[in-house]
């Protein structure tokens, strides 16, 4: 049995252990320096009770498989396995250090966060669980201390991997009974159960029932055998919206079968509901019957053109063909919804400037340039096909296109002082916050 010491060397010196962080129910969690780069790494081990198990070498086996396949995973709200080391036969999984503070932590510093900033982290990890799906991997562990702020930045991370699994959906698998209680759905308490990607889906769920509650929700267990049952998020906390409150109880139901099935049909049930109509189609500046018309008709690219002249006219801007950040920062509020309400009413929430905004900000953005946050936008709206950004000529002007794929609006033209045209959305998406879209 092995456990590492403070100032212990790994590798011949390459690493030097700095603390022990936990000894979780899987993993044993170093903190070390990597000496030629003098960075903080975070090394896992398989802790000293699996070290005692007779089947421990077939357990290390997997431990390395899966570290080598998540060690392939590259997301902005994942964490970042290096590599896998050897230890006098103990493998060790080598991590980035994320300097900053997990949610449990947060939560308890601040109380209960309002439902925009928790729907913002909600929706990051969300997109990380997504990513994590996709590679075949389940997280099994989901909950606010295995997510972390970056410090410095509104930026959730996804962390610890220790009880992540690969699955096959709809397959009855044996796996071990273990997870977070209050967080871990029913059929983590099972010994073999049928898991998918919906196990996650109740473990975010149960993660932002705490957030806006400040209360870790009752064990799935203890509802199942009748002892308990779970109270709605909506009577610890008044100003949860009935649309987040319907969707946290959706996401918890104690069967399987009764949850959302994957976490992108479950992260649609949070997202606002387009209003039923537009109050008013012409404002001091502008009628916007024809855009109406054009949207109500799936004409999408006509209603994207039809964008693009509307916001001229109203700026004053058709001569030059591109609004600068003068005129956006002083575009009327009033015309700004208008465009954007016609967008998300006759998209059903599918496209939109506030749309756009949400996805931004859940990346991270602000009004400061980011590049990586950037090129993180680009690649979920689908403005960038293999690595480049796309044309106008290449833009999916139907329902087919990515979430928030539209408007393109072909505004941002002068090229913006050599800044990139995405600085324009910069502004637009400050504009958009400012008005309270």
């Amino acid at each position: 049995m092995q456990l590492w010491t403070p100032n212990q060397s790994l590798q011949k010196g390459r690493f030097i252990v700095q603390k022990a962080l936990h000894d979780g129910g899987f993993g044993a969690t170093y903190i070390a320096i990597e000496l030629r780069t003098n960075k903080l790494v975070v090394i896992k081990t398989l802790n000293s009770k699996r070290q005692s198990e007779s089947d421990f070498p077939q357990q290390q086996v997997k431990f390395v498989n899966e570290g080598l396949r998540l060690a392939q995973c590259n997301h902005p709200h994942v964490v970042k396995v290096h590599e896998m080391i050897q230890e006098d036969g103990l493998w060790g999984m080598v991590m980035e250090y994320i300097d900053g503070e997990n949610l449990e932590i947060y939560v308890d510093k601040r109380g209960q966060l309002s439902e925009s900033e928790a729907l913002r982290y909600i929706d990051q990890v969300g997109q990380a669980l997504e990513y994590v799906h996709k590679q075949g991997f389940l997280h099994r562990d989901v909950k606010p201390n295995n997510i972390i702020l970056r410090g410095g930045k509104k930026e959730a991370v996804l962390i610890d991997f220790g009880l992540a699994r690969e699955f096959t959906i709809a397959k009855t698998l044996s796996m071990s009974n273990f997870g977070a209680e209050g967080y871990a759905p029913i059929e983590q308490y099972q010994r073999q159960g049928r898991f998918g990607t919906y196990t996650d889906v109740y473990a975010l769920a149960a993660t932002l029932y705490s957030l806006l509650t400040g209360r870790t929700p009752i064990p799935a267990n203890y509802r199942k055998d009748g002892d308990a049952f779970l109270k709605a998020p909506k009577q610890f906390n008044s100003d949860i919206s009935h649309k987040v409150n319907d969707a946290i109880i959706k996401g918890m139901a104690l069967e399987p079968q009764d949850r959302p099935q994957t976490v992108r049909e479950w992260l649609e049930l949070l997202k606002p509901s387009p209003k039923s109509q537009i109050q008013n189609l012409k404002s001091s500046k502008m009628d916007y019957t024809r855009l109406r018309d054009l949207l109500a008709a799936g004409e999408w690219k006509a209603a994207d053109q039809e964008t693009n002249r509307v916001m001229l006219a109203v700026a004053g801007r058709e001569k030059q063909g591109w609004l600068d950040s003068k005129s956006i920062d002083s575009f009327p509020c009033e015309d700004l919804r208008i465009i954007d309400q016609l967008w998300v009413k006759y998209s059903n929430g599918h496209f939109g400037f506030s749309v756009q905004k949400r996805i931004y900000e859940s990346l991270g953005g602000t009004i400061f340039y980011d590049g990586k946050i950037w090129e993180a936008f680009g690649d979920r709206v689908g403005w960038k096909d293999r690595g480049r950004w796309i044309r106008t000529v290449d833009v999916v002007f139907g329902m087919e296109a990515p979430l928030a794929h539209l408007p393109w609006i072909d505004l941002h033209r002068a090229r913006w002082w050599g800044w990139g045209w995405g600085v324009y959305y910069f502004y637009l998406f400050s504009r958009v916050k400012t008005c309270r879209l």
